[in-house]
């Protein structure tokens, strides 16, 4: 059974930082393109980053390049999201999938962030 487990969200203050991880289970990790979503409040959700198996391939949506990196560490199999000049509009809930820009697997409960002075 596939496992996708979100954490390290938090309120931060516009401009800060922060690392969003998601370690996964139930599938072999190494092999599949993984990739971030977020979920602003009352929208849909969108593709934010992916990666490729390797992690030498990564894309971005318009809106984080720049400010936001993925990274993969397939020993531990986990996937992060470091955000950079965080802004409120990157208000909302955060989630990994399997795949680089299909979601493969059904979603975890996500990371909830909130940019906020």
């Amino acid at each position: 059974q596939v496992h996708l487990v979100e954490s390290g969200g938090s309120l931060v203050q516009p401009g800060g930082s922060l690392r969003v991880s998601c370690t996964a289970s139930g599938f072999t990790f190494s092999i599949y393109d993984m990739s971030w979503y977020h979920q602003a409040p009352g929208k849909e959700r969108e593709i934010v980053a992916g990666i490729k198996t390797g992690g030498g391939s990564t894309n971005y949506a318009d809106s984080v390049k720049g400010r936001f990196t993925i990274s993969r560490d397939n020993a531990k199999n986990t996937v992060y999201l470091q955000m950079n000049s965080l802004k409120p509009h990157d208000t909302g809930v955060y989630y990994c999938n399997a795949g680089f820009t299909v979601p493969k697997f059904d979603w975890g409960q996500g990371t909830q962030v909130t940019v906020s002075s």
